[in-house]
């Protein structure tokens, strides 16, 4: 593997040029093209990067891939477009860590390097870096993956085999090469490029869940309440009349005080006396996809995080003296597309604890957390007495290969959030901690199924759940 990228090409070159001129042209009020910007053939350029395994995204769900991979043997490269490893608990600042999963090696491993769920996030992506680099992991940062290479040439309709990505960065376009791909994006950008048939929303509608600036504070008391739930928040009695949180947030919402879209705020103690994280603000009607959109909930949810701390200090004992200490530096979103795999999670499979024989996740466990995608609080059960609804609880339920492997496109797996699932099923396993464990199972897959010449469908099964699962 070329462990340097190789100077432009003159067709790389003028690659760029086009670029520029696209840039031009949308400043100009021209059509921006879509995200996906479909397939782009083997032929175009020499690869900078050749390797077996390539994972575009660093989140939790690509290191770990990325980490598994590595581990078994498979020469590994994963890409990540911003400075730092981590995904949202990083750069978004969502955190703690939220689910669970049941005897997973890999992600007991990680929690005992990065301090568990509730992680530093000044230093977590240092962690994550030192795990990786001591696999042999090859860690390119501020490189953006935006289309799968397919092969076939330049004919090919964009449904053959997967070999690559074109990526690029702040020296200009470059592609990397792979035996294997792993789509940890979240948003399944590559999979939609390479033509990999996707869902977006619920039914009906079509709306996903909203989008948050989650933002951190200090000033906090020490005596002051934290409630992280829709249901903590109606249990907790705040003040000398007793009124719930609930409440006194529901009116600050009616009367305008806060935004009509958040009527939930949910706070948590972070590892230092006086600080607290604070998960209030919601963005509705808005597409992680779109740059408009993004730049609209960027601009709105980081306005609201202000009127809710002037809330915070009005209405919330403990808060009086809170303020904002620390903005992410990127927006939090939690749901855009979802792939159609060769199998689905359904709502049903998570309420009755479904098992599945080849089960890549084992055990995992989270409420379906739909926060309203056409008000505020959770979509669900909302009536007099629960005035911002309730998540509906599951049992611990597996995740099978089938749900990370795409219908149509070979050559290609995805991890993380994006996997193949309904509205409601994602709600429960788009959080973290499964979303590691996701990566994990589908980093063994890849390189089990290299290492044994098979197509990752036809992996053997019990072979990649010896290596994730440990004893009880």
């Amino acid at each position: 593997m070329k462990t340097t990228p190789l100077p432009l090409t003159r067709r790389q070159w003028f690659g760029t040029a086009a670029f520029a001129a696209g840039t031009v042209a949308a400043q100009s009020g021209a059509p921006l093209p879509s995200p996906a910007t479909g397939p782009v053939a083997t032929s175009m350029e020499t690869p900078a990067y050749n390797t077996d395994v390539l994972i575009c995204g660093g989140g939790p769900a690509g290191i770990a891939a990325a980490l598994s991979a590595a581990r078994l043997g498979a020469q590994t490269i994963i890409l990540e477009r911003y400075g730092r490893l981590g995904g949202m608990g990083i750069h978004a600042r969502v955190w703690p860590l939220m689910g669970g999963v049941a005897n997973n090696r890999l992600v007991r491993e990680i929690h005992a390097k990065i301090g568990g769920n509730r992680i530093d996030p000044e230093i977590a992506d240092l962690h994550f870096a030192d795990l990786l680099q001591e696999a042999g992991v090859k860690i390119l940062l501020h490189s953006w993956a935006t289309a799968p290479l397919m092969a076939g040439g330049a004919g090919n309709t964009g449904r053959g085999p997967v070999v690559g990505v074109r990526a690029f960065s702040k020296q200009g376009p470059f592609t990397v090469a792979a035996k294997l791909v792993i789509d940890a994006t979240g948003d399944a950008d590559i999979a939609a490029a390479a033509g990999v048939p996707c869902d977006v929303g619920r039914d009906g509608d079509g709306l996903v869940q909203p989008m948050t600036i989650q933002f951190c504070i200090e000033g906090v008391a020490d005596d002051a309440r934290h409630c992280g739930s829709e249901e903590a928040a109606r249990a907790a009695r705040i003040g000398d009349t007793g009124e719930t949180w609930e409440s006194v947030t529901t009116r600050a919402q009616q009367n305008g005080e806060l935004p009509p879209t958040v009527g939930v705020v949910r706070t948590y103690k972070m590892g230092r006396r006086g600080k607290a994280c604070v998960n209030a603000t919601q963005v509705n009607g808005l597409y992680g996809t779109k740059v408009e959109d993004l730049t609209q909930a960027e601009l709105d949810g980081r306005r609201q995080a202000v009127r809710v701390v002037e809330f915070m200090r009005k209405h919330l004992p403990g808060y009086e003296r809170c303020y904002i200490s620390h903005m992410p530096a990127v927006v939090g979103v939690r749901e855009t597309r979802r792939i159609r795999g060769l199998a689905q999670l359904t709502r049903e499979d998570l309420v009755t604890g479904r098992k599945w024989p080849d089960a890549i996740v084992r055990g995992a466990v989270f409420v379906i957390d739909i926060h309203n995608p056409a008000g505020s609080g959770q979509a669900e059960n909302q009536n007099h007495s629960a005035k911002q609804g309730g998540a509906a609880r599951v049992k611990p339920y597996d995740i099978p290969l089938g749900c990370v492997i795409p219908q149509g496109v070979e050559g290609l797996l995805v991890a993380g959030r994006c996997i193949s699932g309904t509205h409601d099923a994602h709600a429960s396993y788009r959080v973290q901690n499964i979303c590691m464990a996701i990566g994990a199972g589908v980093g063994a897959v890849a390189a089990t199924a290299l290492a044994d010449n098979v197509p990752p469908a036809k992996v053997d099964i019990a072979k990649v759940q010896n290596t994730l699962f440990a004893e009880k």
